[in-house]
C-alpha cells in the first residue's frame, strides 16, 4: 500500500452504505465520502500544484474529513487552521506553508478573506459542485509516491514560531498498521474522537476508522465540559473505542462521570501526551474493568506514537506507568549525555529519548534549519546515513525491559545547587491523600518551585506526605490550590497560561 486513500477505497467497496464519520449534525457512509472526495479533488487537482499544501480553515466535523480526502485525490497535501486561532499565528503559518488554495466554508469564509496572506479561498459548496474527472484522478494516483506528504500540523516552536511537521503517506500506513493491530481495532468498533483535526491523535481516529473500515463519531468540543452530557454522548452513540489525551479522561474521573452513567460499551482506552495520574487510571479501570488499557508515547514528528504498553497490572500512586516497547517498524533507543548506548540491561540509567525509523516525518515545513537540528545522523552509526529524531524526552528501562518515561530535559531544572527532576516531585504529590492531579514548575526570576494541584489537602498536609520520599531541597517553596487547571485546546495542562496568571 502506498497510499492513504487505498484504506478509504477498501472499506467504500466492502462497507458502502456503512457510516464511516458523524458529528453532531451530520453522518456520512463510506459511499458518500469516497464521492464527496473525489469531486473535491477533481477541483483541487485544478486550483493547486501536485504535492502543495491546502489550507483548511473549518471547525472539525464531517466535512472536514471530506476535504482531507478530497485534498489527497487532488495530490495535495492538508493542513486545517483553527478558526480560533489569533489572526496572527494564522497569518505565519499561511506564510510559512504558501498554500495556492485555501478551502472554508459559509461560516469562516469572509474571515478567511480578512486573513492578511493572499490565496484562491473557496468555500466547501463550490468544491463539491462538480463531476469528478476519475481519468484526472487516476492519472494523479499514477504519479503519485508512498513519500508523498499527507499532511502538515503546526506544533509550537521555541523561538515562539509554530513549526510545521509534515508527515507522508508511507509514515501514517506502517504506523497504522501497527496501532491497529496491537490495538484490536476492527470493523465493529466505534471511535469517539475528542483530538482537534490539527493534533496529531485524531490520525489515529481518522485512519483507524478507515483502514478498519470501523465508525468514527466527533465529539463537540463543548461537551469535555459538560461531563454529563460527555457520558449520554457516548452511551448513545455506543462508543466502543477512546483515543484520548489524558485530561480528556481525567475531565470524566475528576467530575465523576461515572456516577451518573457509565459507557458499557467501551472496550479500548488509549492515552498518550501526559503522564496518566494512577488515580484517575484506577477510577477508568474499576468502572470499565472489561476494556483494554494502552499507554503510547511519542512525539509528532514521528507520525503520532512510537511505544505502546498494554497495562495488565494494578498500578498505585507513585508507581510508574512504563511507555513500554516500540511499535514495528520503528527503533527506540537511549543515548546518555556522551552520547553512548544505554542498553535494556542497563537498569535505570536515564537517556534521551531517541527514534529511527519509517515513521519519522519529512520534517519542518519551510524551514530546512530546524529540520537539521531536529533530524540528525544516529550518532552510533558513521557507516552510512542514518537519520534520526532526538525527543527531548528522558527515559530508562525497568526490571521488565520497558521504557519509563521521566521528564523533558527541560524539566530538568538546577536548585539550590541541585539537579532536580520537576516529574519526580509530580509522582511523590500524586500519592498524597486529598490531592486529583498536580503540576510543578520552576519560577527561574524567583528561584522558586511551584506545585500547582487540584483536590481538597492542604499545604500543610501535601508537605507532610512527599517529606517521606523527597530531601528537603525538593519541597515546593510555593503550593497553589485551583479549581481545575486550564488546558490547551490539545487537551494538555496548559503551563504556559499558569505562567502568565501565578508568575508575574
Amino acid at each position: 500500500m502506498t497510499n492513504v486513500l487505498e484504506y478509504l477505497e477498501r472499506s467504500t467497496e466492502l462497507f458502502p452504505e456503512k457510516i464511516a464519520f458523524e458529528d453532531e449534525n451530520t453522518q456520512a457512509t463510506y459511499g458518500e465520502v469516497s464521492r464527496v472526495a473525489k469531486r473535491i479533488g477533481t477541483a483541487i487537482a485544478r486550483m493547486s500544484s501536485a504535492r502543495k499544501p491546502v489550507a483548511v480553515l473549518m471547525e472539525k466535523s464531517v466535512r472536514t474529513i471530506e476535504v482531507f480526502f478530497g485534498v489527497v485525490y487532488g495530490g495535495c497535501c492538508y493542513s486545517l487552521l483553527d478558526p480560533k486561532h489569533p489572526v496572527e499565528r494564522l497569518n505565519t503559518i499561511l506564510e510559512t506553508m504558501r498554500p495556492e488554495v485555501l478551502v472554508t466554508d459559509t461560516e469562516h469564509e469572509a474571515f478567511a478573506r480578512s486573513l492578511g496572506y493572499y490565496c484562491l479561498v473557496v468555500n466547501f459548496d463550490r468544491l463539491t459542485r462538480g463531476i469528478p474527472d476519475h481519468e484526472a484522478l487516476a492519472a494523479i494516483r499514477k504519479q503519485a509516491s508512498s513519500k508523498d506528504p499527507l499532511y502538515i500540523n503546526f506544533t509550537s516552536g521555541s523561538t515562539g514560531v509554530p513549526k510545521g511537521v509534515i508527515v507522508g503517506h508511507a509514515s501514517v500506513i506502517e504506523f497504522i498498521d501497527s496501532f491497529t493491530k496491537i490495538c484490536g481495532i476492527s470493523r465493529f468498533d466505534v471511535i469517539g474522537n475528542q483530538a482537534p483535526f490539527d493534533f496529531d491523535v485524531s490520525v489515529k481516529d481518522i485512519y483507524s476508522t478507515i483502514s478498519m473500515g470501523a465508525t468514527m463519531e466527533i465529539i463537540p468540543r463543548k461537551l469535555f465540559s459538560i461531563p454529563t452530557d460527555l457520558m449520554d454522548f457516548l452511551c448513545d452513540r455506543e462508543v466502543t473505542t477512546l483515543i484520548w489525551a489524558v485530561s480528556a479522561l481525567c475531565v470524566i474521573t475528576t467530575f465523576r462521570g461515572f456516577k451518573y452513567r457509565i459507557p458499557e460499551k467501551i472496550r479500548k482506552v488509549v492515552f498518550s501526551g501526559e503522564v496518566m495520574p494512577i488515580k484517575h487510571l484506577n477510577i477508568w479501570r474499576g468502572n470499565l474493568p472489561r476494556a483494554t488499557y494502552f499507554n503510547v508515547y511519542g512525539p509528532t514528528e514521528i507520525t503520532c506514537n512510537c511505544t505502546y504498553y498494554k497495562i495488565e497490572k494494578r498500578f498505585e500512586p507513585g508507581d510508574i506507568i512504563p511507555i513500554g516497547q516500540p511499535f514495528p517498524g520503528e527503533r527506540v533507543f537511549l543515548l546518555d549525555e556522551e552520547e553512548n548506548l544505554i542498553r535494556p540491561i542497563d537498569t535505570g540509567r536515564q537517556g534521551e529519548i531517541c527514534v529511527s525509523g519509517a515513521c519519522l516525518s519529512l520534517g519542518y515545513y519551510n524551514n530546512p534549519a530546524q529540520t537539521a537540528a531536529a533530524f540528525v545522523q544516529n550518532p552510533l552509526n558513521n557507516m552510512y546515513k542514518e537519520t534520526i529524531y532526538r525527543t527531548g524526552d528522558l527515559a530508562y528501562y525497568n526490571e521488565d525491559g520497558d521504557l519509563c518515561f521521566t521528564t523533558r530535559k527541560d524539566f530538568q531544572i538546577k536548585h539550590m545547587g541541585h539537579r532536580i527532576e520537576l516529574g519526580e516531585i509530580e509522582m511523590a504529590l500524586d500519592k498524597a491523600d486529598g490531592l486529583n492531579r498536580c503540576c510543578v514548575m520552576y519560577n527561574e526570576e524567583k528561584h522558586k518551585i511551584y506545585a500547582f494541584y487540584e483536590g481538597t489537602a492542604d499545604t500543610k498536609e501535601l508537605i507532610e506526605s512527599i517529606s517521606k520520599t523527597l530531601p528537603g531541597f525538593m519541597i515546593p517553596n510555593v503550593f497553589r490550590n485551583i479549581d481545575n487547571f486550564p488546558l490547551t485546546k490539545n487537551g494538555k495542562i496548559d503551563r504556559e497560561l499558569l505562567k502568565q496568571e501565578f508568575f508575574n
